[in-house]
């Protein structure tokens, strides 16, 4: 019937869609050098420079993975899998430093991960989708779902610190965080669990267009038998209007083994080289006179959300907005839900006191932030200069972190 449609892709099909796939893959030179400058012990600067880089053309072609995979599994999985993907990264390097006892380190990734997701990568997305199509929208539902279990992770960083100042003895205190960030832990990622059983099984059609349109489809339907008329405005819907199918984009242009391949050894090249990025920060950190909070909160979750951040650009570019929320949003619940209760359990694990005490600077950006994003997407739509907010938004906290003063904190 689809004769247009052609043979599916084959083993050298797949291997020449990577390969031709774009010009960030001539940058692909910066991998071997990033590695071979680490173990020639060049300078920090050179190293930081150079896996910098060599994470830029990875991060490229794990969106491809992804998109190829997203196309046979729906959105959901895809933007579930992007999101997983990214956040690997984040959480390997923080077991490497929880290992090492930098508990501020994991703190500060974890934050700036989570802002880094929320404002940047969501603020790219909206402000290039919204250059191009003027106006997008997005499944509110899936999003404000996302947005009020991130909610639920400013109540989980709140409480140990109003719990830790109400507390006269400081060591009753720390003893008292510690136990409430193991329990927290631990209904956190219990809540995490429940979360992925509603967006996989329970209430799939709210992330997942395909899923959606079946629903409407059965509604009408039923309608038309029962010789009722249905309104087709329904909140399924909101998400998925105006937007453009192309089919020459839905087509897979690689097979799954292939794109599943790619996606685990990308990743693993992408560790590498973010790992002998943070192994050159220190001698960064002295070359160039910033503070490690700045690296540990802005720099380092940029480069580990690399993958997010050319991904949802991408799917921004192409109007799937269902897609860029799922990735930003939840990978940014992912990170407070999924990683930091693990990172939490491990350091209990290991008797390292990792806690849910923050510094109380870092907390109050964190709540200001989820609560900006809540009043841009309560309307289920998108414009350039909400990206711009955002953008903003992400700028003053660097700034702000910047001239943060090195401190002890509350560790």
């Amino acid at each position: 019937m689809d004769e247009e449609q052609g043979s599916p892709p084959t083993f050298f099909d797949s291997l020449k869609a990577f390969s031709k796939h774009s010009y960030f893959n001539a940058l692909l030179i910066f991998i071997p050098l990033g590695i071979v400058g680490h173990f020639l012990v060049w300078s920090d600067t050179v190293v930081f420079v150079l896996n910098f880089l060599a994470i830029i053309p990875l991060a490229d072609l794990l969106t491809f993975a992804t998109e190829e995979i997203a196309k046979r599994a729906g959105p959901t999985v895809g933007g579930l899998l992007s999101a997983t993907f990214g956040n690997a990264i984040e959480l390997i390097i923080s077991i490497i430093a929880l290992d090492e006892g930098l508990i501020r380190v994991v703190q500060a990734s974890i934050l700036g991960s989570i802002l880094s997701n929320l404002l940047l990568v969501q603020g790219f997305c909206f402000l290039f989708g919204g250059i191009k199509y003027k106006q997008q929208n997005f499944n509110m539902t899936a999003a404000q779902t996302s947005s009020s279990l991130l909610a639920l992770t400013m109540l989980s960083l709140v409480i140990p610190a109003a719990y830790s100042s109400t507390t006269e003895s400081q060591i009753a205190a720390q003893k008292g965080v510690l136990i409430l960030s193991h329990g927290t832990a631990i209904l956190l990622l219990l809540i995490y669990i429940l979360y992925l059983f509603f967006q996989l099984r329970t209430h799939k059609h709210l992330f997942d267009p395909e899923a959606a349109k079946e629903l409407e489809e059965a509604k009408k339907l039923a309608a038309k038998e029962s010789g009722a008329e249905t309104e087709s405005g329904s909140e399924v819907e909101q998400g998925q209007k105006d937007k453009p199918l192309d089919k020459d984009d839905d087509k897979p242009t690689t097979t799954i083994s292939v794109s599943i391949a790619a996606l685990i050894i990308i990743t693993g090249f992408v560790t590498i080289c973010a790992e002998f990025l943070v192994d050159s920060i220190d001698g960064l950190v002295k070359n160039l006179g910033i503070s490690t909070t700045f690296v540990g909160l802005i720099l380092i979750p940029i480069v580990g959300n690399a993958a997010e951040h050319v991904s949802s650009v991408t799917f921004a570019l192409k109007n799937k907005m269902d897609l860029c929320i799922q990735i930003a949003l939840g990978s940014s619940m992912q990170i407070a839900l999924g990683v930091t209760p693990v990172l939490i359990l491990i350091g209990w694990i290991i008797n390292q006191p990792l806690t849910l005490f923050f510094e109380t600077f870092e907390t109050c950006v964190l709540v200001v932030s989820v609560l900006i994003v809540n009043y841009l997407i309560q309307d289920g739509e998108s414009n350039w200069l909400e990206g711009a907010m955002l953008l903003a938004s992400y700028g003053i906290i660097g700034l702000a972190f910047y001239f943060y003063p090195e401190t002890s904190g509350n560790q």
